[in-house]
């Protein structure tokens, strides 16, 4: 784990690290400053995951973005990938995340159809995301949601999101989640 103003070479640039973001399936994620723009700088960890199997972590990122993108998906954009060091730098987007809007009691339900309007999109192209509400950010200056992991599948039913992305964006159930873990 890096600390607040520790200083990350990626790629001959130097980062900044000015706060912890959090930490997921595959890597810490930190919001980091690169001359006078902000970035978010995520380490990927060899960390144990016991529902989800990773073969090549950081090359599983690559190519999950560029599968994304390649379908045009709203989601932060990859700046740059250190694969030596397994960093990468993604464009940070300014606002709260699902998650944080559903714990502070914040109705939602515009920001869940506007990602059920992805839907047909991903389905189309056989893709699944993971539909978790910590996985989507509201950009403060458009008012849009966006994709800010990379991670995808193929489609299968059993993790799409009426079967169960759906089910993660109630709060009973994400309070249920904090206290698991």
């Amino acid at each position: 784990m890096f600390n607040i103003s520790d200083e990350i070479i990626v790629n001959n640039k130097k980062y900044i690290i000015v706060s912890f973001l959090g930490k997921g399936k595959g890597g810490y994620s930190y919001l980091a400053k690169y001359e006078s723009s902000f970035y978010v700088l995520k380490k990927i960890h060899h960390e144990p995951c016991s529902f989800y199997t990773f073969s090549n972590k950081i090359e599983s990122e690559e190519n999950d973005y560029y599968r994304l993108k390649s379908i045009n998906l709203r989601m932060s954009k990859l700046i740059d990938i250190d694969k030596d060091n397994e960093i990468i730098i993604k464009q940070y987007i300014k606002g709260k995340t699902i998650l944080d809007l559903i714990l502070d009691d914040i109705d939602v339900n515009k920001y869940m159809n506007q990602l059920i309007e992805m839907l047909p999109n991903l389905y189309n192209h056989h893709i699944n995301i993971d539909y978790h509400p910590s996985n989507f950010v509201v950009n403060e200056e458009d008012d849009l949601i966006y994709y800010i992991d990379f991670e995808c599948n193929d489609y299968s039913r059993q993790w799409d999101f009426n079967s169960w992305g759906k089910s993660t964006w109630d709060k009973s159930y994400l309070l249920k989640e904090r206290n698991l873990k």
